[in-house]
């Protein structure tokens, strides 16, 4: 499972956060960060639209790495891998969650927010996980506090991450990639600001390539 999440995240430091609602806005806002250099993105499962947009998004952008976000129980992970999601990701997890996902062959990024929480993910064989909500919980010191104890233990940071500190999470030896919605300002999407959107994803490339 390392192994699968670490292909997947290589040279790819920055994961954008996507809630969609129709196909206008799934193909635009996929082809301009795909256009702008960031070719694995995170659908959430907020929206009806969510599973749809995954179909949409593997249609439209074949070599593209579509995940399954904020997905909290084994029939939404089922629904998403039935999607064509790539990998999953989940906010928290229960231990049916792990269960399944362990059992699984499609990659997993379980969330978590404390340290038990990482102890417990550890049990079913994980250590890529999401830190959420990053900011919330306490960011850079958090991660820099939990690196000695947890030293095989990697981050996707989430929640509050933003173009002015990601730099600063990435350059922490336990983050192997962060996430973030800051790519797709809602604003931007509702005026179909398809080339601003692309700008974002290559200034946010741009600014992450020395963390490669």
């Amino acid at each position: 499972m390392t192994k699968k999440i670490d292909d997947i995240c290589n040279n790819v430091p920055v994961i954008p956060i996507l809630s969609l609602n129709n196909l206008v806005d799934t193909i635009g806002v996929g082809g301009a960060l795909i256009n702008g250099g960031l070719n694995v993105l995170e659908v959430t499962l907020r929206t009806d639209y969510g599973l749809q947009a995954i179909r949409e998004l593997k249609s439209a952008n074949p070599t593209a790495i579509i995940g399954a976000g904020t997905v909290t129980t084994p029939a939404q992970f089922e629904s998403a891998i039935e999607a064509g999601a790539d990998f999953i990701v989940s906010p928290g997890h229960t231990s049916e969650l792990l269960k399944f996902a362990s059992e699984s062959n499609i990659p997993t990024i379980p969330g978590v927010s404390t340290i038990s929480e990482v102890m417990f993910t550890m049990e079913f064989g994980f250590d890529r996980l999401k830190l959420f909500p990053a900011e919330v919980l306490g960011g850079i010191n958090f991660l820099k506090a939990v690196n000695g104890p947890f030293p095989k233990i990697k981050f996707c940071a989430t929640g509050g991450i933003t173009l002015d500190n990601a730099s600063e999470y990435l350059s922490l030896n336990n983050v192997f990639c962060v996430g973030g919605t800051w790519l797709v300002p809602n604003k931007l999407i509702e005026l179909k600001k398809w080339k601003d959107i692309e700008s974002l994803a290559i200034e946010a490339s741009t600014l992450l390539n020395k963390y490669l």
